[in-house]
């Protein structure tokens, strides 16, 4: 998966917006105003910060040298995952998700009713 097709995944989660609260290198990804990826487009190879469970997060490390504690997060629940074409488009894809869920869940519960209610309507 490369930079383009990870932004357009995460974009393409209900109530996402794109946001530069960094400045204009760093684009982050949020719902209801909650970060859970982050990049600097410019940067080669492209890396990308998503949360991640804390188990999980010391999984994917060991498994893969593409995925490392997450550069200026909180190690224990961010991994920086450099796109190198070293870690299968589907695993990715589950990192972009497992993300967004982790946000989701600690979303508002009437925010959160709004998001599964949306994804339940993608998904049929």
């Amino acid at each position: 998966m490369n930079l383009e097709q990870l932004i357009q995944r995460c974009l393409a989660y209900p109530r996402v917006e794109e946001t530069s609260p960094f400045g204009p290198d760093v684009l982050v990804y949020k719902v209801y105003g909650k970060m859970f990826a982050l990049t600097n487009p410019d940067r080669f190879p492209p890396t990308v910060n998503l949360k991640c469970d804390p188990d999980k997060a010391l999984e994917l490390r060991d498994r893969y040298d593409a995925v490392q504690p997450g550069y200026h997060m909180n190690k224990k629940h961010w991994n920086t995952l450099t796109l190198d074409g070293t870690v299968p488009s589907e695993e990715v894809e589950e990192m972009v998700e497992q993300s967004f869920r982790l946000v989701v869940k600690s979303l508002k519960k009437v925010d959160r009713v709004w998001i599964e209610a949306e994804l339940s309507r993608n998904q049929t």
